[in-house]
């Protein structure tokens, strides 16, 4: 029999250790993601704004676009068997000499073990590839709106280029880095896919709703995880609108 009653029970059992370990792990994950998903986007963005011009710029958006015109359930399986111990990546890796730095920095086994497919390093790859162009994208609209005089006076007053990056450019595009971190950050919050195909035995908040509403057959606490997101991006989007990022969407 069901018996109905107000209770915050089931929130109190997120805060155990193994399922407060998924909560961090799924946010370490989306923050590590986006990070790097801004550092690679930024030069890309730039040159698309300040340099492509007629068919370049068309090719940009082209390469940029691509990627999202393919399955991603397609995408995921490929990097699967990039990343396998049989595949192309680790046959470079070996072929360069460089499986030691896997093995040594990363803590990999590559040779004669796991692969990058059944690793958090992987899934990290695999993350970062499939939302960069959602980054790539805001942060040029954002760049195209800085006018290239600020740069010049900028750099008439004195200012080094990294002075100019640092005071001028970068506050100047911010709002379209936080327009394209609302995208990277919470698609990899949710996304339960990628763990699930690669990636390791640990899960993500995604996963833990995907089996506990259905093998484990706990609801509560699969309703209970979704709400993690909700209440992070729901944060988020707050401290994003107070610095401007929905003018660069």
């Amino acid at each position: 029999m069901i018996v109905y009653e107000f209770t915050l029970k089931t929130y109190g059992e997120l805060f155990t250790p193994a399922n407060f370990d998924i909560i961090i792990r799924t946010v370490v994950m989306a923050a590590a993601v986006t990070v790097a998903a801004a550092i690679i986007s930024f030069p890309i963005a730039y040159y698309a704004a300040r340099y492509a011009r007629g068919k370049w710029k068309a090719i940009f958006y082209l390469g940029v676009m691509l990627p999202l015109w393919s399955s991603y359930l397609v995408k995921v399986y490929s990097w699967k068997l990039i990343l396998a111990k049989e595949g192309i990546l680790n046959w470079l890796f070996e072929t360069l000499h460089l499986s030691w730095f896997l093995e040594a920095y990363l803590s990999i086994p590559v040779i004669g073990g796991n692969s990058l497919s059944v690793s958090w390093t992987g899934t990290f790859l695999v993350f970062l590839y499939v939302w960069l162009p959602f980054m790539v994208l805001p942060i040029q609209a954002s760049l195209e709106r800085v006018p290239t005089s600020m740069l010049e006076a900028s750099g008439d007053l004195g200012a080094r280029p990294g002075q100019s990056f640092r005071y001028v450019l970068l506050p100047l595009a911010l709002p379209g880095v936080i327009a394209g971190s609302i995208f990277t950050f919470s698609l990899t919050l949710g996304d339960y896919i990628i763990p699930q195909i690669v990636g390791s035995s640990r899960r993500f908040i995604g996963q833990a709703v995907y089996a506990y509403q259905g093998t484990a057959g706990n609801i509560p606490l699969a309703a209970a995880f979704a709400v993690v997101p909700i209440l992070i991006m729901g944060l988020y989007l707050w401290v994003a609108k107070r610095k401007g990022a929905f003018d660069a969407l």
